[in-house]
């Protein structure tokens, strides 16, 4: 019994020994398979088309294929509560934009912690919107367009792509500046959305350029303003808001890359790297540029940037959902 007894003590404690280089060797591993990264909206958006691009690049970085799934529903929330749900062993990240903070506030029985049960990757670009119209709305600039909707506000169709979208927020904050409401029409995307603008069923429209700049080169839609305080280098006759008669507003889509809670730090930091590489590849920052946005520095494409980025987004648009009393649930 003795000799069993050593025999044990002497297992453990080798166990023991040998426990601290099992996560480096697991790590040093990662990927060993396809990684899937989930897309909270259907394909064709303009946050589905920010990760196909990373998604690529990545790919090459890991030497893993990093395959795009998109989970759409609520707000983007259906895809996060799922992610939320996955192992925590990197094979599982997430791609979603400015929702990932507003949600905290828009919905107030979310299925997860938007902050606590996610490990964050880093910020990936800054995309500016724009406030587009169908090509016969009768305004020719925005300051003429302000005085349209408020001469016409019962009549005024303003188009979304659902509770928690960015055209969402931004109509909301679009008219908190104008103090004044317009008819809202709520779509299960921005294909039907913006299907609907182009056909002139609605009248504006407030979205990412990366789904509206071919459109407004191409004039199938009116182009007002841009939301970012500097003009886009894109689209440069589009004047911004903030110097066409609403002086401070400024709304961009900032996206954001992230983990289930519990994902080892050397395996973020896999990711992170791979982030930051697609982030400098010329054929990201190509296609960024033809969609009217660019890469963050690399000092944001980082889990620490991501995180306090987080935080104050969800402090700063709290208030203005609350003022405006609508709710996803």
């Amino acid at each position: 019994m003795k000799q069993v007894a050593v025999a044990l003590i002497g297992a453990v404690a080798l166990a023991g020994i040998a426990s601290p280089f099992a996560k480096p060797v697991q790590a040093q591993d990662y990927p060993s398979k396809p990684i899937t990264m989930i897309i909270p909206f259907a394909a064709g958006g303009p946050t589905d088309t920010v990760g196909r691009l990373l998604a690529q690049s990545m790919g090459n970085t890991l030497k893993q294929q990093v395959i795009v799934e998109n989970v759409g529903g609520a707000g983007g929330t259906v895809g996060a509560a799922r992610v939320a749900r996955s192992p925590a062993d990197g094979y599982t990240i997430f791609l979603h934009h400015i929702g990932q903070a507003t949600s905290a506030t828009l919905y107030r029985k979310l299925p997860y912690d938007t902050i606590n049960d996610f490990e964050a990757v880093g910020l990936v670009t800054d995309v500016p919107m724009t406030i587009v119209a169908k090509g016969d709305l009768a305004p020719k600039d925005m300051k003429e367009l302000i005085a349209y909707v408020k001469a016409n506000k019962d009549k005024v169709s303003y188009g979304n792509a659902g509770v928690g979208a960015a055209s969402h927020l931004c109509g909301l904050m679009f008219m908190s500046a104008l103090q004044t409401q317009m008819t809202v029409v709520s779509y299960r995307g921005t294909g039907p959305a913006m299907n609907d603008l182009l056909g002139g069923q609605i009248d504006l429209m407030c979205d990412q350029t990366t789904n509206t700049t071919g459109q407004i080169k191409g004039g199938k839609i009116k182009a007002y303003g841009v939301t970012t305080k500097t003009k886009v280098p894109s689209l440069p006759d589009l004047p911004t808001l903030d110097s066409s008669g609403l002086p401070g507003f400024e709304v961009a889509v900032w996206h954001g890359v992230y983990a289930p809670k519990g994902t080892s730090k050397p395996v973020i930091d896999k990711l992170a790297g791979a982030l930051q590489a697609a982030l400098k590849d010329p054929a990201v920052v190509t296609r960024f540029a033809e969609l009217g946005t660019e890469p963050v520095s690399q000092d944001k494409a980082t889990p620490a940037a991501l995180s306090a980025h987080l935080k104050a987004e969800i402090a700063k648009w709290a208030p203005v959902i609350k003022a405006a009393g609508e709710y996803a649930d």
